[in-house]
């Protein structure tokens, strides 16, 4: 942008340059990001420059990168930009990250990883250039920047606390995109005022007469572009400018500045036009394409007449456009023919360039120009989709097997590659764009397996929560079809679709049912983990033992693929075995975390957060809970954050934060009620109960734990319900509603004697005995007292001060003593305050007294701190910990300043050990 361009586009912006001049100001004492938004042409970029300046004013080492159209579909061409002319240090990295950026930037021959991964390393890459001079990254027109681009460059906005490095971000109105989503703080630029928009009409055009003045003030609405190409309009027509018919805002700076391109010699047109359409805007790139185009020669002088009618900057590199609208005006000016030749000569020119990259781009082009079907190019697309898909960008691997499809004549290959696309935008969550390739596909003859394909990619759009996808009866038929056609790793994934409805979902017994006996038919290994976590998902209770032997017989392998070991970790989650969740969760994570799989590791996280609050390692579920939370956001996975928030709700209820409790409940049930989520809904419940079983208040804790035994309530888990059996009896009787509640707990004896679920099994025995008759009531009691609870402390605890209680009633203090007080030392070491609370006060009926409970790390610091404490107590390195936590090494060692004052300490070294089998 040209200096008189920067200085219309800040004219009464005065407070938003101070805002960016304090973040520039304040970026030693750390970093900030901001999102810059507005209407074309409404000051956005000559914001970013005023920026650049200030921090090279300042001292900053100023990297930036913008989007483009054109660039759009190539996956980091943006990151790219961005980074590698910097040459930035990347001998710091882990050898795992280093490679990942690298192969991102296509300076290696390498398979990508996630997203993720790319993400920390590009974050460690700046914060450790920063250490030397603080960074400012400037991005422009982010509404374009392809979209891993834009996740890497949200996820390091949203890490900068500690950091010298700022981030800046422009974005155009109405264009979704990941950095208008990732919840960054915002400047929003308004229309000029009506004195400002005067002052700069005045500037620019003093004497003009008051008509055309005030026309021009109506029309330009504020917007600095447009007030100063109005006024460039004026001086060439003059008193004319009056008959102009409005026209909206955009399309007629687009027409002003296409209007210029046709008083232009052929060769500068030429030039324009390909660099307008171009991904690359080098100077000899356009130069060798405008050759191509115009069949003669075309030298470097060729742009000055673009330069002197205003349409570019000069630049000895790259055609630089004096604004983006330009560049879609000069798009929009030409025949379709004409963009067609354009791509051509572009194609033409890229294959003089050796290199994936160039490679890549020259297959756009060719698809671009193409004006029928051609197999070549398809073919093309087709394997440069599975090369970007393989690059860690599946949403352009979707857009190539789209177009691919678009150029293929034959009908059934056609099909094939939309189907294809189709099942990977499954995988991104795109709805819309999978509704879009589905009925396409829909349109044309299709085989008996494309058929088959297409209705469980349909079934498969979502896990059914919503009610809008493909019944599991269905799925569980087409699976059927599909293995009697020989492919049973296919008819297994189609049943994992169905399975997991029966989880978010209730489907009934029949669905569950045939679900199950195809699965079982297919001819592959019992102990497959995605068969196990069909049945366990299908039928956790009916299919329980053969779930838990199948674990244990799996948990015994020295290597355990991450992703299977998710899976496994999930299903025994479903069959209650909880301490083979902590197994498996801990075999998942580090694998998960290693490939940058966020999307995975969200989900791990959650159900290990889930399973460890139920065994009330506390140390495990606070981080784990709050790092699921927070990661679901960042993937875009709703189900998985209210699991999280709810979970968080039960972990408020069970430390004694009650009105915490309720508020995040609330806040997982309104994400999750209009959808009917069940295992969300059920978790809600729990912590609501949990919540008021700890104020005391029974009555209404068995209202809320009630509901998870109705097939009618929404909030019925069929398993899940099963494995808050001693909560739920201690309620009833409470209550008074014990008689009431013994039918619940014969129905929970049935399901005992199906399955050996340990979560079921360490809870019955209490339950037994506070629902049991008075006159069985002390047998019961020492029936549960005498049960296994090994690993299992919170659930021993809760016997001794449940049975003690009933000791005092039955008056004799002297045998409750002891058990509310090994009980009362149990619950303090767990953190679980309300039942160390009871168990004081049941000590107080007794005549003794209690000391205060002694405040734990758990205490004390803040989620990521206790994550962050865990990892150093266990002597993982600040760099070794921030890839753990997808922090940067600075703010780890940041948030351990922090937190050792809130400890009493003074070095790491005498970190509690903060395992994840101790209470401590």
């Amino acid at each position: 942008m040209s200096s008189e361009s920067a200085k219309s586009g800040l004219f009464g912006r005065e407070s938003e340059i101070a805002r960016l001049s304090g973040l520039v100001r304040g970026l030693r004492d750390g970093g900030s990001a901001l999102v810059v938004r507005g209407e074309p042409g409404i000051g956005k970029s000559a914001l970013l420059t005023a920026a650049a300046d200030a921090g090279r004013d300042a001292g900053l080492r100023v990297l930036s990168t913008a989007g483009t159209q054109a660039e759009f579909h190539l996956p980091y061409a943006g990151l790219h930009r961005l980074l590698h002319p910097a040459r930035l240090d990347d001998e710091a990295l882990p050898d795992p990250q280093r490679r990942a950026l690298a192969a991102a930037l296509g300076l290696i021959d390498a398979a990508v990883p996630d997203l993720y991964l790319v993400a920390l390393a590009t974050l460690n890459l700046l914060v450790e250039a920063a250490s030397r001079t603080p960074l400012l990254v400037l991005a422009d027109d982010g509404q374009w920047l392809d979209p891993p681009t834009a996740g890497v460059l949200s996820f390091v906005a949203r890490r900068l606390e500690a950091e010298p490095v700022a981030l800046v971000a422009t974005l155009r109105d109405g264009v979704p995109c990941a950095l208008a989503e990732a919840g960054l703080p915002e400047l929003v630029l308004p229309p000029l005022s009506d004195a400002a928009a005067a002052r700069l009409l005045d500037a620019r055009a003093p004497g003009m007469d008051p008509r055309t003045r005030r026309r021009l003030l109506d029309e330009g609405a504020g917007n600095p572009l447009a007030l100063v190409e109005l006024t460039g309009e004026w001086r060439d027509q003059g008193a004319g400018l009056l008959s102009s018919p409005w026209l909206p805002l955009t399309e007629r700076l687009e027409r002003a500045f296409g209007a210029r391109l046709g008083d232009l010699p052929a060769a500068t047109r030429a030039l324009l036009l390909v660099a307008a359409l171009d991904d690359g805007t080098t100077l000899e790139e356009a130069v060798a394409a405008a050759a191509v185009l115009t069949a003669g020669p075309v030298a470097h002088d060729d742009l000055a007449p673009g330069i002197r009618a205003g349409l570019i900057e000069p630049d000895a590199a790259q055609i630089r456009f004096r604004h983006p609208l330009m560049r879609s005006a000069i798009y929009q000016a030409v025949t379709l023919p004409q963009r067609r030749a354009g791509h051509a000569a572009l194609a033409e020119a890229l294959a003089r360039q050796s290199g994936e990259r160039a490679s890549d781009r020259r297959i756009w082009h060719r698809a671009s120009a193409a004006a029928r079907p051609d197999e070549e190019i398809a073919a093309e697309l087709d394997t440069m989709a599975a090369r970007v898909a393989q690059r860690g960008a599946p949403t352009e691997a979707v857009t190539a097997l789209e177009q691919a499809a678009k150029l293929t004549e034959d009908a059934r290959l056609r099909a094939d590659r939309l189907l294809r696309a189709a099942d990977q935008a499954v995988e991104l969550g795109g709805r819309d764009v999978v509704v879009r390739l589905l009925r396409q596909t829909e349109l044309l003859p299709l085989t008996s397996r494309q058929q088959a394909q297409l209705r469980w990619i349909r079934g498969t759009l979502n896990d059914g929560s919503d009610g809008r996808a493909t019944g599991p009866q269905v799925l569980a038929a087409l699976a059927e079809s599909v293995a009697a056609d020989g492919r049973p790793e296919e008819a297994l994934r189609i049943l994992w679709s169905a399975a997991l409805q029966c989880f978010w979902i209730e489907p009934g017994a029949e669905a569950r049912r045939r679900i199950v006996a195809a699965a079982e038919s297919l001819p592959v290994p019992a102990a497959n983990p995605l068969l196990l976590a069909i049945l366990a998902y299908a039928a956790p209770l009916d299919r329980g033992a053969v779930v838990i032997d199948g674990l244990r017989e799996l948990a015994e392998q020295p290597v355990i693929d991450p992703q299977a070991a998710r899976l496994l970790g999930s299903a025994a989650v479903l069959v209650g075995a909880f301490e083979q969740v902590e197994s498996f969760s801990a075999a998942a994570l580090p694998g998960l975390r290693a490939q940058g799989r966020l999307y995975l590791l969200t989900r791990s996280l959650a159900q290990q957060a889930w399973s460890a609050v139920h065994r009330t390692n506390l140390n495990v579920a606070i981080p784990a809970a709050e790092e699921a939370a927070r990661l679901a956001l960042e993937t875009d996975q709703p189900q998985m954050y209210g699991t999280a928030v709810s979970t968080q709700a039960m972990l408020a209820a069970v430390r004694g934060e009650p009105d915490r409790a309720r508020e995040l409940a609330a806040r997982a049930e309104a994400m999750s009620v209009a959808t009917g989520v069940r295992p969300v809904l059920a978790t809600v419940q729990m912590a609501r109960g949990l919540a008021a079983l700890g104020e005391g208040r029974h009555e209404e804790a068995y209202e809320h734990l009630r509901r998870l035994h109705d097939p009618a309530d929404p909030s019925y888990q069929l398993a899940l319900r099963c494995y808050v059996a001693a909560a739920w009896a201690d309620a009833a009787a409470g209550s008074g509603n014990a008689g009431a509640a013994r039918g619940v707990l014969r129905e929970l004896e049935e399901v005992a004697r199906m399955t050996p679920a340990p979560a079921l099994h360490v809870g019955l025995p209490l339950a037994r005995a506070l629902l049991a008759d008075p006159a069985d009531a002390q047998a019961r009691f020492a029936d549960a007292l005498a049960a296994d609870h090994a690993r299992w402390p919170f659930a021993r605890a809760y016997v001794q001060v449940a049975y003690g209680e009933w000791l005092l009633d039955q008056g004799d203090p002297g045998s409750a003593r002891p058990l509310l007080r090994t009980a009362r030392d149990t619950f303090d070491a767990l953190g679980v305050v309300p039942w160390g609370d009871r168990a004081r006060r049941g000590l107080r009926a007794c005549g003794e007294a209690s000391a205060d409970r002694v405040l734990t790390a758990r205490d004390k610091l803040t989620p990521v701190e206790l994550h962050i404490a865990r990892l150093a107590a266990e002597g993982l390195s600040d760099e070794e910990i921030g890839e753990q936590v997808y922090l940067s090494r600075r703010t780890v060692g940041a948030h351990l300043e922090q937190l050792l004052p809130k400890l009493g300490i003074d070095s790491r070294a005498d970190l509690p050990a903060l395992r994840r089998d101790r209470a401590d």
